[in-house]
């Protein structure tokens, strides 16, 4: 099992920039897909980043394609949502998860953290 506590969250104008952090500890971190989601009132949580296990492999929702940038930090067992450009449409709870057979799919992920909540004020 892996512990995951997301930071970074809060309240930012439309345009601005804000980057979350999820830091794991338990099961060796290098050994995980890591992904991102939100989910915003009334809807569904859905997907929005994931970054392969050797950091080689990123993909994205189209929603925030060219916006946001996943990264992560496999000696500090940390992984990043690097968020530019937000829109009103961008305020949710956003949650890492950890996944060995993962991607886009919230099926795939074993491990999840309590989640950070975002708003964009327009």
């Amino acid at each position: 099992q892996v512990q995951l506590v997301e930071s970074g969250g809060g309240l930012l104008q439309a345009g601005g920039s804000l980057r979350l952090s999820c830091a794991a500890s338990g099961r060796t971190f290098s050994s995980n897909v890591m992904g991102w989601f939100r989910q915003a009132p009334g809807k569904e949580r859905e997907f929005v980043a994931a970054i392969s296990r050797s950091c080689i492999i990123t993909t994205y929702a189209d929603s925030v394609k060219g916006r946001f940038t996943i990264s992560r930090d496999n000696a500090k067992n940390t992984v990043y949502l690097q968020m530019n450009a937000v829109k009103s449409e961008d305020t949710a709870v956003y949650y890492c998860a950890a996944g060995r057979n993962a991607w886009k799919e919230r099926g795939g992920y074993d491990d999840w953290g309590q989640g950070t909540q975002v708003t964009v004020s327009s």
